[in-house]
């Protein structure tokens, strides 16, 4: 092979690589595959929006959003008015939300025995055994939930990982698209605050 082919084909191979990083899919997979060798360490940011409450677009819960839990049980959003919800929405093919885990993990371990507030991690595709799988094999103590119903848009749009925090009346209280740490004491605070009022 002559010289300028090897040019070509290595600018071929060099695009159809940067194509395959940008495409939302692959970019998702090669994140996972370097993380796994060790090459990409996921920067974990506190979300902004947790500061300050979304009172523009706070909109009391739809009565016909449910979940179900891992034993089985439908949990019907409206029937947790009095506590603070936190709902993050996740698939296990997503090397973000599988990143964001372990901090949402710490953040579920300061508040499981608080009887005023529910975490809802929601596997958006219903793959109860991968998501079983992932919280073994992560050593996770998050309970897994699935879809029952339609999500509102204004929860979920298009991206994951996204993380919606309900106030004690249903109301939105935050809205975060993309990966964050929910283990800094700026979360904690912003969900205690919440529980108090």
């Amino acid at each position: 092979m002559n010289p300028k082919t090897k040019k070509i084909i290595g600018n071929v191979v060099f695009v159809l690589f940067i194509g395959l990083l940008i495409w939302p899919t692959s970019r998702s997979y090669f994140q996972q595959l370097l993380m796994k060798i060790g090459l990409f360490k996921p920067k974990l940011e506190v979300p902004k929006q947790v500061a300050e409450p979304i009172d523009a677009v706070a909109k009391p819960v739809s009565n016909t959003v449910s979940f179900v839990n891992p034993l089985g049980e439908t949990i019907q959003v409206a029937d947790l008015k009095g506590k603070v919800v936190f709902i993050n929405f996740w698939a296990t093919w997503c090397g973000p939300c599988r990143a964001e885990m372990p901090s949402i993990n710490v953040l579920y371990d300061k508040f499981k025995d608080n009887p005023n507030i529910v975490f809802l991690i929601v596997e958006i595709e219903g793959d109860k055994e991968k998501a079983a799988a992932f919280v073994k094999n992560e050593k996770l103590t998050l309970p897994i939930s699935y879809p029952n119903s339609d999500i509102p848009k204004e929860w979920l749009s298009e991206s994951i990982p996204s993380t919606v925090i309900l106030d004690k009346n249903g109301n939105l209280a935050t809205r975060h698209e993309g990966m964050a740490d929910y283990s800094t004491p700026d979360v904690a605070t912003f969900i205690q605050d919440l529980i108090n009022k």
